[in-house]
């Protein structure tokens, strides 16, 4: 059996509470989460790579003023980042999706699932997008309810209004 994968925890402060940010050896973003649901971002640590090493450290520069960018109000910084996810196949898809609605925009459900070519897999790309490891890089934020309604967000609603208006550049 071979030991476990050694990942750097991140810890960074935003206007909306600190953020976990876990990166591997090559830099590439595992996952991204706010303090409140590390419980999650754990659990899917453990569902997508199994036993972990999980060290606190710094994030490459290049990774950290990309997220500090992204929070002081370029929207497009957390673009160009890499990132590594576990995950299936089919929610792999839903997250590169995801990454392709553009700040300041939202799409819904049956939208992203149309995106992926699965229109009749609506409620299975709403799983997908709870099981998001990259909250904000694969802005799951960006996804409302059929009728344009924000509807679940693992950071929690308050929060995803204010992702919303900061991306379209309203953020108070």
């Amino acid at each position: 059996m071979s030991p476990p994968e050694r990942l750097t925890l991140d810890r960074i402060e935003t206007p909306l509470g600190e953020v976990l940010l876990v990166t591997d050896a090559d830099g590439a973003v595992r996952a991204l989460d706010f303090v409140d649901f590390e419980p999650r971002m754990m659990t899917l640590l453990a569902r997508h790579y199994g036993a972990v090493d999980l060290s606190e450290g710094r994030a490459p520069e290049t990774v950290r003023t990309a997220v500090q960018a992204y929070f002081h109000g370029d929207a497009h910084a957390l673009e160009g980042l890499t990132t590594r996810t576990g995950g299936t196949d089919f929610q792999r898809q839903v997250w590169a999706a995801l990454k392709t609605i553009p700040a300041g925009q939202t799409r819904s459900y049956a939208q992203l699932a149309a995106m992926i070519g699965r229109p009749s897999a609506v409620r299975a790309v709403g799983l997908a997008n709870g099981a998001n490891p990259i909250a904000l890089i694969a802005p799951c934020h960006r996804v409302v309810g059929a009728n344009g309604t924000l509807t679940g967000y693992a950071g929690g609603l308050e929060r995803k209004r204010w992702l919303l208006a900061h991306e379209a550049g309203r953020a108070s």
